[in-house]
């Protein structure tokens, strides 16, 4: 596997918060499609497509045809691509040769003694063998929803080895004896479990079934990449893809770094924690997001301090020039609208110290939004901040999340204007995006951990968030970074105004959550 700044990166996610996430953290000009059939545009050297499959509540056997497409049409590509540059694709596949430094017959004291030697050694040999190859990376869902397994199984089709780390330390979720924890809880305690269909997976060895995975513990990852790589290809000797535990970054690091010794058809699975990794392993120094997107409207937001929002440019990480029939208003001017779709409990604090604040609350009845007939939505007045939430007192009807989501797509839809977006939930972003017709965004930064800032094709900001991430003060935050000086400061003890006056159809209500 290529560890180069100009190696192609092609990663798939199943669902569109998930997606943005890793583009946001793989350190390269980033094209985030909506559509797979983007990935027939080869990806350049340096830069990488994110593809959004769509997938999360998909059938298991759809969701892994729809990966296996996937990776035939960015194959395709790719080996079209090398053939009009006159390479014969065929020499992809040339091997790495020479020592294996898991070599048992190897003392010990010189394993150690020549550790790094061997590293920059195989790594090297990699390089020249992968050359040009994309990098796969297939984003799951930290908490295991999903047909992850069916998934995970198409993935590895074609490839000598998946290594699989779904840890995300960030959000204080961890592998630990090859079981996802959830802040020292076992997923079926989890939260946002709740809105599923399927039963939480005890460990990830039965979420990632039918693929044949072997536990990787904690000791083993801690004993650094060389001694990891060589349990990486033991297992893969025995028909077996390694699950690794991990509960810190470095551990991650560990596993990346150990990824990195296996040659061109290794392939990494994990959450927006690997990908972390993976990013700062690939890109330049002090780099996050690569694409400078689209210049129309504001300034990006205020980044991590860690990672910048801007980089160099690539050929096919930048967005079209916005036309006539695009444009849009100044963001100062633009309407800033908030759509809390996600069934996590922080997200009605979330909503409540952002109406604290000054923002308009349309709270909305789910039996309307699963109706068939659009919910008309007031017309949102410029330079302001609004927020659209589902009224969930009666608890969460997970037979109808769906529906309910589409109908509050269907509803954002018919809003006059072209306003800034803000969408939490994975399923509900993509909802919304595909009524409003966006099929492509840029990343520009991350305003906090997993809220990523995109731009579309006409300039206009969407920033996209899983609902588990984020405090209190999440929305709060994206919203002072995109519209900066509008809404007051709010504090934890502040009282949310009384919600304007419903929506045609609708009743004012407590703040709810659907998916």
């Amino acid at each position: 596997m290529c560890r180069r700044e100009d190696t192609p990166v092609v990663a798939l996610a199943d669902d569109l918060s998930g997606a943005a996430e890793v583009a946001a953290l793989l350190r390269r000009p980033t094209r985030l499609a909506l559509d797979p059939a983007d990935l027939a545009v080869p990806v350049a050297a340096g830069e990488a497509v994110v593809v959004d499959l769509d997938s999360r509540y998909l059938s298991d056997e759809a969701a892994a045809g729809v990966v296996r497409a996937a990776l035939t049409a960015a194959r395709t590509a790719a080996d079209g691509s090398e053939a009009e540059a006159g390479t014969d694709p065929a020499d992809r596949h040339a091997r790495p040769t020479g020592p294996s430094w898991d070599d048992p017959g190897l003392p010990r004291t010189a394993l150690h003694d020549t550790a790094h030697r061997a590293f920059r050694a195989v790594s090297s040999r990699a390089t020249d063998a992968s050359y040009g190859r994309p990098l796969w990376y297939k984003k799951c869902d930290s908490l295991l929803r999903g047909p992850v397994g069916a998934e995970a199984a198409a993935f590895a089709e074609g490839a000598e080895l998946l290594v699989i780390a779904p840890a995300l330390p960030v959000a204080g979720r961890v592998v630990r004896g090859g079981t996802v924890l959830v802040d020292g809880a076992p997923l079926r305690d989890c939260a946002a479990w709740r809105a599923e269909e399927r039963a939480a997976p005890r460990s990830v060895a039965e979420a990632m079934a039918p693929l044949p995975t072997a536990n990787v513990p904690i000791e083993a990852v801690r004993q650094g990449p060389i001694a990891l790589a060589g349990r990486f290809r033991r297992l893969a000797a025995r028909g077996r893809h390694p699950v690794c535990d991990a509960e810190t970054d470095t551990d991650l690091a560990v596993v990346a770094a150990a990824a990195a010794l296996l040659g061109p058809d290794a392939r990494l699975l994990g959450s927006g924690g690997l990908a972390a990794a993976l990013g700062r392993r690939l890109g330049p120094s002090g780099s996050t997001v690569g694409s400078s997107g689209p210049t129309t409207g504001s300034p990006g937001p205020t980044a991590h301090p860690s990672e910048p929002t801007t980089g160099p440019p690539g050929p096919t990480a930048h967005p079209p020039a916005p036309t006539a029939r695009h444009t849009v208003p100044p963001a100062g001017e633009r309407p800033l609208l908030v759509v809390a779709g996600s069934a996590e409990p922080a997200v009605g604090e979330q909503v409540a110290r952002l109406v604290a604040a000054g923002a308009r609350h349309l709270p909305l009845a789910p039996a309307l939004l699963a109706g068939p007939a659009p919910v008309v939505l007031p017309e949102l007045a410029p330079s302001t901040v609004t927020v659209l939430s589902v009224d969930g007192s009666d608890g969460i009807r997970p037979g109808a999340a769906r529906r309910i989501v589409a109908g509050l797509a269907r509803a954002v839809a018919t809003l006059p204007g072209r306003p800034d977006l803000v969408l939490t939930g994975g399923e509900t972003a993509r909802r919304v995006l595909d009524a409003a017709g966006v099929t492509t965004l840029w990343p520009v930064g991350e305003i906090h951990h997993g809220a990523v800032h995109s731009r579309t094709s006409d300039g206009r900001s969407v920033v996209t968030r899983p609902g588990s991430f984020g405090g209190p003060d999440s929305f709060l935050r994206v919203a002072a970074a995109l519209r900066p000086g509008v809404l007051a400061p709010s504090s934890p003890a502040s009282t949310p105004h009384p919600p304007p006056p419903a929506p045609s159809g609708t009743a004012p209500s407590e703040q709810g959550v659907t998916q």
